[in-house]
């Protein structure tokens, strides 16, 4: 497994220190699994970081102890990190892991503590009078992480560069008499195969009436002559999530099929042009949908046009149309996500084309390169 080394970690963890400096707060609670591993290389299940103005504290139990030890040892080594043994609880440990170190004003993740967590926290540093306040804090590392550092790039560039031998592999299986649960067994091989750490999510396949639900579970249906299948799949590879979608005919297909997949490439590709910094997302998805409106598809694009990649397979910026509940993001250098515009109709299939790109300093970059053109089975 490839991992950062110390001297990004230290980058990453100076930025979340500068927040802390803007929020007046002496630490911050990092329990989301993805944001330790990109403060500190930690890769476990389990764990609770605990960043300071001036240090890192890892709390782990035994199952990871050994490993993050050799992990210290290497040229992945978190700066500044001290250990800390969790013998039971992790909240307990918590608790007295804060009260120890001297510290007043704590944030913590609020999107990944839960009510009770939170309430029992607060209740046993209060018990234990020894100064702890906990503040609520809101996407405090997700807001560094949306913008990728030039490791992060490297790993999403090789993760989707892999998917073209499955895109191949998963073409090759779609054709009339086999059910759409067998493709999706001889895609997940392939990602395995590719080298992937593991899939990204369930893999899509969806055939006929069924390529109109956009997250349809592959089932016992057999592909027949005339259906369209939507193939939507991806892997972890290092830690770094791709994802892809390719729209497939059995047999020829017939002047709709072929009126639906125009008007989704045209709309594809019209929202990758519109990529470049300095935009606001929700620009892009006007591009994607301004296309498919046009076509008299509007109604049946209901889904955002793309997702930020990365850790997560789902992840900031959100490529939607604009939200009143949300701030307006501007697309900068180093984001990356899916361009994924779809149609949808019921009882009749859908079609849906997705590619990852990179926002690069004059336009964006696609980092999935396999034919969008209709291919037929």
């Amino acid at each position: 497994m490839s991992l950062p080394e110390t001297a990004t970690l230290e980058r990453r963890q100076s930025r979340v220190r500068e927040t802390l400096d803007e929020l007046n707060l002496d630490a911050i609670v990092v329990t989301e699994p993805a944001n330790i591993r990109f403060l500190c290389n930690h890769v476990g299940s389990a764990g609770v970081l605990v960043l300071t103005r001036t240090d890192a504290h890892l709390l782990i139990d035994f199952r990871y102890e050994e490993a993050v030890r050799a992990l210290q040892a290497s040229a992945a080594a978190s700066p500044a990190l001290r250990t800390w043994h969790v013998p039971g609880s992790y909240d307990e440990a918590l608790a007295g892991r804060l009260c120890e170190i001297g510290v007043n004003g704590v944030g913590f993740e609020s999107a990944h503590v839960s009510y009770g967590r939170h309430e029992w926290l607060t209740r046993t540093l209060s018990a234990k009078d020894c100064g702890v306040v906990l503040r609520s804090t809101s996407e405090v590392v997700e807001r560094i992480r949306i913008v990728k550092d030039a490791a992060e790039i490297a790993a999403l560039r090789e993760s989707a560069s892999r998917l073209a031998a499955v895109v191949d592999v998963a073409i090759e299986a779609v054709r009339a008499g086999v059910t759409e649960r067998s493709i999706a067994a001889v895609i997940d091989a392939a990602i395995r195969d590719a080298g992937y750490d593991r899939l990204a999510f369930d893999t899509i396949v969806a055939s006929g009436p069924n390529s109109a639900l956009p997250h349809y579970r592959p089932g016992n249906r057999v592909l027949a002559p005339g259906d369209l299948v939507v193939l939507d799949f991806g892997g972890v590879l290092d830690g770094y999530c791709s994802d892809l979608t390719r729209t497939v005919a059995v047999g020829t297909p017939d002047p709709e099929a072929r009126r639906v997949y125009a008007a989704v490439l045209d709309a594809q590709q019209a929202a990758i042009a519109a990529v470049r910094p300095g935009i606001q997302a929700s620009s892009v998805d006007t591009a994607a949908r301004s296309v498919l409106e046009n076509r008299g598809l509007g109604e049946a694009f209901g889904h955002g046009t793309g997702h930020g990649l990365g850790l997560d397979v789902h992840e900031q910026p959100r490529i939607t149309r604009p939200r009143s509940d949300l701030p307006a993001v501007l697309l900068e250098a180093g984001m990356v996500f899916t361009i994924e515009p779809g149609a949808y109709l019921a009882g009749w299939g859908g079609v849906r084309i997705e590619d990852d790109v990179l926002v690069t300093d004059s336009g964006c970059e696609l980092l999935t390169t396999s034919a969008r053109d209709l291919l037929t089975r």
